[in-house]
């Protein structure tokens, strides 16, 4: 047991250590050097989706039903995987349209509609405060345990003694803190820098602590993840635990309903929406979230069977609530300090979803709810008053207690009646009738107004009718039989049996029929009835996002007259004067003008922009109430949008179109540089190539010439000198047909019109004519050659004489460059799968690697530092030729003063006879 004085001063010390965190955070803001452009802070801050529940109830949830917690973690990793597509749209309409909430973006969608925003506040609201009730539940429970333990006492449900209550008291301080956090001062952009550092420090506390009694548990209690899943496999509850589908809840309708609520609620729980959606400072930072985000949730939930399984076979005879397992298990085992870190990760991990959550809803309430009514009303003459940002944040700060005690309210009332799990269900369910109307608003057109209204209010009174209602049953305030037998006795009416669909738990059953409800009311309805002007051109700056050019998309919507000191003064009412003096000075910078000596021009443009920059600060539904009071516009048609969408649509079409054309002509000068590029190289082979020739035949010409003058001039010769010069002649000649040969060999190859004598070729016999045929060659250079051939290896398809040609000018290459006296030569065959391999080795001087390919090519040789390279250098290039004809390959081996091995490969004859059939 720790004593209660430690606790309270370490969690105070904790909460200054955010609130100097978020400090720190807003000045580096406010200087212009953000400590949250980082991706890595971003994804952090989205972890605020594992609150008290992850923290503790998916303990709770696996010590009663297994492994059926991971639902709840699988949907946010699939849904992430669709982020790219889906968030990724919704961050490019809230940037461009200033969106301040997930009812501001709703009521947008659907033509900026006041009604619309205000219906989804006050489903927020209601569906998110058994939520909250979650979190103050856990924060006292857990505070409870260490001061307590192990003689827990907790105060009744009905305890007349608030002032004695710490659920009161937590929550009083959390609207302290979150006052300070949020509503300091008025961010026409929404955004809270010094929040998203606090959170994403948060988000790390309570993963080192979850992590911290995973490790203790596991580790310290048991001997490893092998003993104590040894032991869990012992019992036979705990052993169908481990299996899917087997536990007391588990069934495949519950799997799959709990996946696609938890993939909805990461989308569109107002907290989620505000740090994945307001927060984000640059939409790149989806790139690193979508992998990180899911590694997060893998990481906290590795020890939560653990600690679930050890909490029951150390514990399960106590009779302990499992959600407090995570800190019992420390505390029985008198791990004071770490209970204390545990107890510290929990409230990180239940004041970030506070914080976020209530300054998400109390935006939503100022902007969607309070302020267009209050705006309305003429009698608050509120459109005489200089400055009423101090109205805007003493309604969100309002709103933040109001909705703190009304989660208190709900903790007393039918919190203490669920376990933390099945609490945080019931908000998952009541977020998701949001999905309808926000999915179907950013990818179809055709949703209306009206529609998405029938469609939210009829799912939430589905999810009011079997979840909320029988949680106050269940309390005792309304009577047992609405769940046993029905309202007035309608048993096809029963709440968790509705029209008598049963064998679902309570979660699948609301959501089945919720969404039928929801979705069928929305497309319906939707269906019956065209949309207005402003709701088609809200639904074609939605869906067509990525095809708009930015805030002056709207502006081609709006026409009528404005004044610029009333659309000015009209700003700094809402924003402050320097804010909006910023915000006009931006503007007229944008357009080459100064602020305030230019002129500008109240038009369409500035209109929008001012109404845009007020969206930030009052909502969409707000900031069009308040410019209309002081610019008179002409109200366009259905015609007259649809006409102006043509158009637009006409220019984008246009532009693709150039674009298009641009594109093409880009690639056909790409093309035809290509293409001359290549001319130009073939006409500069073609001069090497001539070049090549007439000096290659010029040269024996002229030998043979010169000696044979020699010889008709000098009769007279002795016999031993005439003979030499006779040798030369021959020699000459022989170099001479060798060119004039292996010329017409190339012109042949590269024309296709070269003659193939197919037969079956005995490599083995080939090898060792070949060497007979040389072997003048090498006693001439007194180089020694060897071979190494083993028997009975299979024959190969081919032209005898063109194989014959290949090896001959491998040995010739070979000797030519290895050293006199000293050089030696191997020849070797060997099978592979579906090839007969030829491999001439010598230790002459080698081939640099850069030159490996270069030897290959026409005219090509690799120099010799000892002799001069005799040749013509078309050799190797008509020897890869004639192999790469029969379907083998050629390459070298080599390294400078280490020799050269040059290879080729011929497919085997069973493998070749169809392909040797064909002429070249």
């Amino acid at each position: 047991m720790l004593h209660g004085p430690v606790v309270i001063l370490t969690s105070f010390a904790y909460l200054g250590l955010l609130f100097a965190i978020a400090y720190y955070a807003d000045k580096r803001a406010d200087a212009g050097r953000s400590v949250i452009a980082s991706p890595y802070v971003y994804s952090l801050s989205l972890a605020v989706y594992a609150t008290a529940w992850t923290f503790y109830g998916s303990v709770g949830r696996a010590a009663i039903d297994g492994v059926g917690f991971l639902p709840i973690y699988i949907g946010p990793t699939l849904m992430m995987a669709l982020w790219w597509i889906v968030m990724r749209k919704i961050l490019r309409i809230s940037k461009q349209n200033r969106i301040t909430s997930l009812a501001d973006f709703i009521a947008s969608r659907y033509g900026k509609s006041a009604l619309l925003g205000g219906i989804v506040t006050v489903i927020a609201v209601i569906g998110i405060l058994p939520y909250i009730s979650l979190q103050l539940k856990a924060i006292s429970s857990s505070y409870s345990i260490l001061v307590q333990y192990p003689e827990l006492r907790m105060p009744e449900a009905g305890s007349p003694f608030i002032w004695h209550d710490t659920a009161f008291w937590v929550a009083m301080i959390l609207a302290m803190f979150t006052i300070a956090f949020g509503t300091r001062h008025l961010d026409a952009a929404e955004h809270h820098q010094g929040m998203v550092a606090a959170i994403a420090f948060e988000s790390l506390v309570k993963l080192l602590a979850f992590l911290a009694v995973g490790v203790f548990v596991t580790f310290g209690i048991f001997d490893g993840f092998g003993d104590l899943f040894g032991r869990a496999a012992v019992e036979p509850r705990l052993a169908a635990m481990m299996t899917p589908f087997e536990g007391v809840a588990g069934s495949y309708a519950t799997w799959v309903w709990l996946t696609v609520l938890s993939m909805l609620a990461i989308m569109f729980l107002p907290r989620q929406f505000q740090v994945s959606v307001i927060e984000n400072l640059d939409e790149k930072h989806l790139n690193k979230a979508i992998w990180l985000f899911p590694l997060y949730m893998l990481a906290i939930n590795v020890f939560v069977l653990p600690i679930a399984f050890g909490g029951l076979l150390r514990l399960g005879d106590a009779g302990l609530d499992a959600d407090t397992f995570v800190l019992t298990l420390p505390m029985a085992e008198k791990q004071e300090l770490l209970a204390l870190l545990v107890f510290i990760g929990g409230l990180s991990a239940a004041t970030g979803m506070v914080i976020v959550e209530t300054i998400a809803l109390s935006t939503m309430v100022c902007n969607d709810l309070l302020m267009p009514v209050l705006l309305r009303m003429k009698r608050l003459r509120l459109n005489e008053r200089p400055d009423l940002t101090g109205l805007v944040l003493g309604i969100r700060r309002g709103a933040i207690v109001a909705i703190l005690l009304l989660g208190y309210t709900y903790f007393r009332a039918a919190g203490e009646a669920y376990a933390l799990v099945s609490i945080g269900l019931i908000s998952f369910a009541a977020v998701a009738q949001f999905a309808p109307a926000m999915l179907g608003g950013i990818f179809w057109k055709g949703g209306t107004r009206r529609g998405a209204i029938c469609g939210l209010l009829a799912g939430f009174a589905v999810w009011l009718y079997t979840l909320l209602l029988p949680a106050l049953a269940r309390s005792g305030w309304l009577p047992a039989g609405f769940l046993e037998e029905g309202p007035l006795g309608i048993e096809l009416l029963k709440p968790l049996q509705l029209f008598g669909l049963a064998g679902l738990d309570q979660i699948t059953h609301a959501m089945l029929w919720s969404m039928i409800a929801n979705i069928g009311a929305y497309v319906g309805v939707s269906l019956a009835a065209a949309p207005g002007a402003e709701e088609h051109r809200q639904a074609s700056l939605f869906v067509d996002v990525f095809r708009n050019t930015g805030e002056a998309g709207g502006a081609r919507f709006w026409r009528g007259t404005a004044s610029v000191p009333e659309l000015f003064t009209l700003l700094a009412r809402f924003t402050g004067v320097a804010n909006a003096d910023e915000a006009m000075r931006a503007y007229a910078a944008a357009r080459g003008a100064d602020w305030p000596s230019a002129a500008l021009a109240a038009d369409a443009e500035l209109v929008h922009y001012v109404e845009t920059q007020l969206a930030g600060a009052l909502g969409a539904a707000s900031a069009r109430v308040m410019v209309a009071s002081v610019a008179k516009e002409e109200v366009l048609t259905v015609e007259e949008v649809r006409r102006i969408l043509d158009e637009a649509s006409e220019v984008v079409v246009y532009s693709h179109r150039l674009e298009q054309k641009s594109r093409e002509l880009e690639a056909a000068t790409a093309e035809l540089r290509a293409a001359n590029a290549r001319l130009t190289e073939l006409d500069r082979l073609k001069d090497d190539f001539v070049s090549m020739v007439s000096h290659e035949l010029r040269t024996p010409l002229t030998s043979i010439r010169a000696f044979s003058e020699i010889l008709h001039d000098h009769p007279q010769l002795d016999a031993a000198q005439r003979s030499r010069f006779l040798v030369i002649i021959i020699k000459e000649t022989e170099r001479l047909t060798r060119l004039i040969n292996q010329t017409l060999d190339l012109s042949r190859l590269e024309s296709g019109q070269a003659q193939w004598r197919i037969s079956l070729i005995d490599m083995r016999q080939l090898v060792e004519d070949t060497i007979a045929a040389t072997s003048q060659l090498f006693r001439e250079r007194e180089v020694q050659i060897t071979s190494r051939v083993p028997e009975n290896l299979p024959l190969v398809r081919g032209d005898l004489d063109r194989i014959t040609q290949v090896i001959v000018n491998l040995l010739s290459n070979a000797v030519k460059f290895s050293e006199p006296r000293r050089g030696r030569v191997e020849i070797a065959l060997s099978q592979e799968p579906g090839f007969l391999r030829v491999d001439v080795r010598d230790n002459g001087i080698g081939i640099a690697p850069e030159h490996h390919e270069v030897v290959f090519e026409k005219f090509r040789q690799a120099g010799n530092p000892l002799t001069k390279a005799q040749g013509t250098g078309l050799g190797l290039h008509i020897s890869r030729r004639i192999v790469e004809h029969f379907g083998g390959r050629m390459w070298v081996a080599s390294a400078p003063g280490e020799g050269a091995c040059f290879s080729f490969t011929l497919p085997l004859a069973a493998d070749t006879i169809d392909a040797m059939a064909e002429p070249a």
